[in-house]
């Protein structure tokens, strides 16, 4: 196997940590314009009475000026309180349509939550089965959050920046039309800040993604420690694991921080934005006024417009856009990262491939676009009836390449291959029945012990079931079941890990499968009945791909991968005791119960069981180092 490292992650706060381009927004914003065709009906009302909740901010300034025109100025006081009065009556108006429309908004918000969680869901578990990477659990907690984020963040900018928009725009046609000289005067300031804001707006949008995403690895960093805690205080590997953390805490800060600058520069842009057509206003009225073009209370109509209208509007509306927007922006982008189809679950006409060999070449996968690889650069070779063993601490990959292999994931890059053909061009349903995945926790189905055995090979005979039986040690539970006839599952007696996952190692030796994965398949079972399955596979003449728990596991291999995140290692125990110190610090912490490796004596030992020298102690119900991972027999 050859090995090319991975390239450094950027440093924190560099432009590759902060502005990462990610994919267009536009498929997220497809999906909320989607629903809201769907919702047409709701979404036309909502609109039509926004018209007329935006009343007062269409006449203030008209109905102010011909108050002071034709009433207070020409010496009609009353008829000037008419007409303050039925600005009055418009604000009232305003009050009862906003109680109206409040009821649509919620007609039209509430199903959002919905349709989002349903297209997120169906979009996680449909790229897990057609292999698109990120299985469907990974990431479906944290979407729905976010589907949550973008319900609420819709029913915030639907009152907020819709209301501000439609009041900005009524306030400009009410402006026009109490004086053309004027909005000709306060158009332009406020259309330039517009025009500087919406790319900083764009900016701001990739400043809050990039947030997020340092959010979410330091979580993912965070949890890996912490799950793995046991296997970093086995392995010495304190001061690593706390640097890695602090440095995607580091990470966030600095991507927090930029969006706070950013936001404050929209902010102070704005602000002198809203200033600019009033400060313009009163530079021109004293020659509007003095030329007739303006009179006195078309001057406070205008004020009006500018002061209570238009630029608070201005403001709010980019407050929103730079907040609300922009935080939209970024959940729709991921949640379309989530829900994207794949194309044709089935490939039947793929290809076939001519062997069981497996070869990886330059293998990269993450669970998703921007996040840090949990496979970097691995190339390995593995003849068809190879057992190879797969060592590491916990959260290297061990789990995603058995993953990989089993087509349940696509490589992000490089290539993984059986027989020469990529894994993602195989046949489906050659695929399925020549490759067979054991996870941990092994799944009995509700039925017959026949009926559990036969899943992978629906004709085998009683013959062939009791073969596989006898093989991985099995037979004694069977007699205890009542036989093949015997009920399991939700009818049957309850069985214990152990004796799960021999029902499940069992149905895999049935089966015609030609690459068989163990992921710690038999981390519940006794050290013996571990060696027993393990070998049964090895003289059956499978592809054996195992994840490991226990150094005996190793011991009985012919080769043994050693992964470790970024850094890999193959070969036989020997070999890799002189050459990977990952793999003779684990064998060390197991010999000595937790202390420090005694590198000399653990050079003395040789692969026992296979060749009828069993090692000593090595049968025992203990684990790769002391505290690490501590599973014992069932």
């Amino acid at each position: 196997m050859t090995h090319t490292p991975q390239a450094p992650p950027a440093a924190p706060g560099s432009d590759a940590g902060t502005t990462p381009p990610g994919p267009p927004a536009a498929p997220g914003w497809r999906m909320l314009g989607g629903y809201l065709v769907r919702h047409r009906s709701t979404a036309t009302a909502v609109a039509a009475w926004s018209l007329l909740e935006a009343l007062p901010a269409l006449l203030s300034g008209l109905l102010v000026a011909t108050a002071l025109d034709r009433g207070f100025l020409a010496g009609r006081p009353a008829v000037g309180l008419g007409w303050l009065g039925l600005l009055g009556i418009t604000m009232v108006i305003r009050a009862a349509v906003t109680r109206t429309l409040t009821l649509h908004l919620g007609r039209l918000v509430e199903p959002l939550r919905d349709e989002l969680v349903t297209t997120v869901v169906a979009g996680s578990i449909d790229r897990a089965v057609r292999g698109a990477g990120g299985g469907a659990g990974a990431g479906v907690s944290r979407m729905t959050g976010q589907v949550e984020s973008a319900r609420s963040l819709v029913s915030a900018l639907l009152r907020s920046a819709r209301q501000f928009g439609i009041s900005l725009a009524m306030a400009f046609i009410g402006l026009a039309a109490l004086s053309a000289p004027v909005a000709a005067i306060a158009f332009p300031p406020v259309l330039l800040t517009l025009v500087l804001c919406v790319p900083r707006l764009r900016r701001l949008a990739l400043r809050q993604r990039t947030e997020l995403l340092a959010e979410e690895r330091l979580a993912a960093a965070a949890g890996e420690t912490f799950d793995g805690i046991r296997d970093v205080l086995a392995c010495g590997a304190r001061d690593r694991a706390a640097a890695s953390v602090t440095a995607r805490i580091t990470e966030h800060q600095m991507a927090t921080r930029a969006t706070e600058r950013t936001s404050a520069g929209n902010t102070l842009l704005v602000s002198v934005g809203c200033q600019l057509p009033m400060l313009a206003l009163l530079l021109t009225a004293p020659r509007l006024l003095r030329s007739g073009a303006l009179t006195v209370g078309e001057l406070l109509g205008a004020a009006s417009y500018l002061l209570s209208g238009i630029a608070p509007a201005l403001r709010s509306l980019v407050a929103v856009l730079g907040s609300w927007g922009v935080e939209l922006d970024t959940v729709l982008r991921r949640l379309a990262e989530t829900a994207t189809a794949i194309g044709p679950a089935d490939r039947a006409s793929g290809r076939t491939p001519a062997s069981a060999d497996l070869t990886a070449d330059r293998l990269t996968y993450a669970y998703g676009p921007h996040a840090v690889p949990v496979i970097s650069e691995l190339s390995l070779d593995v003849t068809a009836g190879t057992h190879l063993v797969v060592v590491g601490p916990s959260g290297v990959g061990k789990s995603t390449l058995t993953l990989l292999i089993a087509g349940l994931a696509g490589p992000g890059s490089g290539r993984l291959c059986i027989g020469g053909v990529p894994v993602h061009e195989v046949d489906t349903r050659w695929l399925r029945r020549e490759v067979v995945l054991i996870p941990q926790e092994a799944y009995v189905f509700t039925g017959t012990l026949r009926d559990n055995l036969r899943y992978l090979c629906p004709a085998a005979t009683d013959g062939r079931l009791a073969a596989a039986l006898a093989a991985v040690g099995a037979t004694e539970l069977a007699e205890r079941l009542g036989g093949m006839d015997g009920p399991v599952g939700l009818n049957g007696p309850e069985l214990s890990s152990g004796e799960k996952q021999l029902i499940a190692l069992a149905r895999a030796y049935a089966s015609p499968a030609s690459i068989v994965v163990l992921d710690e398949a038999g981390c519940h079972l006794d050290p013996t009945a571990e060696a027993k399955a393990e070998e049964a596979f090895v003289a059956r003449g499978t592809t054996l791909v195992i994840v490991a728990h226990r150094i005996s596991s190793a011991l009985r291999a012919r080769r043994i991968l050693v992964m470790d995140g970024a850094s890999t290692a193959t070969g036989t125990h020997e070999e890799l005791l002189r050459s990977s110190a990952l793999y003779a610090d684990l064998v060390g912490h197991w010999l000595s119960g937790g202390s420090a490796p005694d590198t000399g004596a653990t050079e003395s030992l040789t692969v026992g069981s296979r060749h009828g020298r069993e090692i000593q102690g090595l049968s025992s119900g203990s684990c790769w180092a002391r505290g690490v991972q501590t599973k014992g027999p069932s």
